[in-house]
C-alpha cells in the first residue's frame, strides 16, 4: 500500500522561502513519476511541479522560475523548494505520483501571509 508523508509547511510572509518534503512508503520509488500538487478551498486540486523517474522536471506557469523539484531515491523523498512566496500559493500542498492516481496523504499547510 502507497502511502504519501508530507510535511514542511509553515507561515510565511511575502517574499520568503520554503522547502517541503515528502516520504514514500510502499512503492519501488526509482521507477515512478512524482509529483506535487496544491489545493486551497472551492477550488481543485491543481499541478504544481513533476519530476519524472529520469529527472525530468515540469512545472505549472504560476510556479516556474520560483519553485523547484527534486527527488532523493535512496530517500524515497520528494522535496519542493519554494522561493518568493506570494498570498496565492497559499495552499495545502501534496504529493503524488504524477498522474495523480495514488491515495492522497493529509497534505502539509502553506500559509503566506505578513
Amino acid at each position: 500500500q502507497v502511502e504519501f508523508v508530507e510535511s514542511g509547511g509553515d507561515l510565511v510572509q511575502p517574499g520568503g522561502s520554503l522547502r517541503l518534503s515528502c516520504t514514500v512508503s510502499g512503492i519501488s520509488f526509482t521507477y515512478y513519476a512524482m509529483a506535487w500538487f496544491r489545493q486551497v478551498p472551492g477550488k481543485q486540486r491543481e499541478l504544481v511541479a513533476g519530476i519524472g523517474a529520469d529527472g525530468y522536471t515540469n512545472y505549472g506557469e504560476s510556479v516556474r522560475g520560483r519553485f523547484a523539484i527534486s527527488r532523493d531515491n535512496a530517500r524515497k523523498s520528494v522535496y519542493l523548494e519554494m522561493k518568493t512566496l506570494k498570498p496565492e500559493d497559499a495552499a495545502v500542498y501534496y504529493c503524488n505520483f504524477r498522474n495523480g492516481q495514488g491515495s492522497w496523504g493529509q497534505g502539509t499547510q502553506v500559509t503566506v501571509s505578513s
